[in-house]
């Protein structure tokens, strides 16, 4: 391979989605004109309502849904024309815990590696379960197993084969905050040795804190695409918090075209104000509360979270 090729290879995205549509039998849209493109080596966070379409999508990609219409190709490898070359660069860790309950640790991911058709080797078993922290289970049957560590099987049963790709379908659904907090290492240590992770959560804030792009699906049909941090930029407003020297009724009315919000003590007035605005309108309403006679004594800004953003773009769509 050429120099250009490697670079090529790696500026192209390793998974394109174009004008992808899915409709079951009953008639149900689950995805419509469905365009995305997953970058190769990133973490991507693919944020949805229930019934949105995310896990239609990843069973598509993965091969387990067919397409009604439309183009999946993982690493240039077509999903329906080179089903098994694109499958084999897949791990797929879907929402319910499959896991056999009287197998050992060991033997199951084991099983997992050969279904791909990879020979045995138990140096790549160990190193993953090592990873996942499972290593001292390695000879426990499933069925002895918290409910957290089943979830760590499932990963290492999607890693068995060295996968370029991992699929997390709500990985930390039902698995307590200490153990989400460790899962999250383990995917950027997946994300560091090269592995492309997509996931889809419903807790946001396992969004904001790993992934490095946001897709929101609501509907069947992608609504934003965005770099997390351009778009909490972007989207994320901002409120301007007064912290009052006395207590207020109401909001005087000369104040009433910045639209604030008096806290329910009185205590507190609260403007909100957009960050992609060429002027804020901080200086003005300063010196505004001033003319009005109102001292207040210390002030604070906050931006809105991811989780803000969310709601507002699925509530705008509704």
């Amino acid at each position: 391979m050429t120099r250009q090729n490697v670079y090529n290879r790696f500026m192209s995205p390793i998974i394109s989605v174009a004008r992808l549509s899915k409709t079951y039998a009953s008639g149900l849209q689950a995805l419509n004109n469905v365009d995305l493109e997953i970058r190769r080596g990133e973490i991507f966070a693919l944020l949805g309502p229930n019934g949105a379409g995310k896990t239609t999508l990843i069973n598509i990609v993965c091969g387990i849904v067919n397409r009604s219409s439309g183009e999946v190709k993982v690493d240039g490898h077509d999903i329906v024309k080179d089903y098994r070359a694109a499958r084999a660069l897949i791990g797929l860790v879907p929402q319910e815990l499959a896991v056999g309950a009287f197998e050992k640790v060991w033997a199951t991911v084991s099983f997992s590696r050969g279904i791909f058709g990879k020979p045995a080797d138990p140096e790549v078993i160990a190193k993953v379960l090592k990873d996942l922290t499972l290593y001292e289970r390695k000879d426990s049957q499933v069925m002895t197993l918290s409910g957290g560590m089943k979830r760590r099987v499932m990963i290492a049963k999607a890693l068995a084969h060295e996968p370029q790709i991992l699929f997390l379908d709500e990985p930390t659904a039902g698995v307590d905050v200490e153990l989400r907090k460790d899962m999250w290492q383990t995917v950027r240590a997946l994300r560091a040795a090269g592995v492309t992770i997509i996931l889809t959560t419903h807790y946001i804030e396992e969004a904001e804190e790993m992934a490095d792009r946001i897709g929101i699906i609501n509907k069947g049909e992608i609504i934003l695409v965005e770099e997390k941090t351009e778009l909490v930029r972007k989207l994320g407003k901002k409120q301007l918090v007064l912290q009052l020297h006395a207590q207020l009724a109401a909001v005087p009315p000369q104040l009433s075209a910045y639209h604030l919000t008096l806290s329910p003590a009185g205590d507190e007035l609260i403007y909100h104000y957009d960050t992609r605005a060429e002027r804020t309108g901080i200086t003005g309403l300063l010196h505004d509360v001033r003319e009005a006679g109102i001292r207040f004594r210390d002030l604070h800004t906050t931006q809105s979270s991811l989780e803000d953003i969310f709601v507002g773009l699925v509530s705008e769509r509704k």
